[in-house]
């Protein structure tokens, strides 16, 4: 058990100082699969609703063309959809389906839900 310990310790001295980017890719992969299982196991279910947010927007569609509103529905069909658009598309970056307002007002609505994520 001590021989596993030291090198466990070796390991993570040797890495810290020597990052390996294979290595580093790998942990960080694993970091996240590990958190989005804790996540999904300890989930209160006081979460947003991905239908929400469509409601939210659904009486300013009149200044949407149908063909963003397909895609906007496409966006909130679900939570995991939801906060990876909004992660993606609402930090400045231009999203070329919608336009520039209909993007902001899309962002602004589920920026409201952002800590039920």
């Amino acid at each position: 058990m001590k021989n596993i310990l030291i090198l466990i310790v070796f390991a993570a001295v040797f890495l810290h100082f020597y990052p390996q980017p294979a290595v580093t890719s790998w942990y960080e992969q694993q970091k996240e699969t590990v958190l989005e299982v804790f996540s999904d196991a300890t989930d209160t279910k006081a979460r947003l609703k991905a239908d929400r947010v469509y409601k939210d927007l659904e009486p300013k569609f009149n200044q949407f063309r149908p063909s963003e509103v397909k895609y906007v529905k496409e966006i909130t069909s679900s939570r995991r959809a939801i906060k990876a658009y909004y992660r993606e598309n609402c930090a400045g970056k231009r999203d070329g389906k919608l336009h520039a307002n209909n993007q902001a007002l899309v962002c602004q609505t589920i920026s409201k839900y952002t800590s039920f994520f």
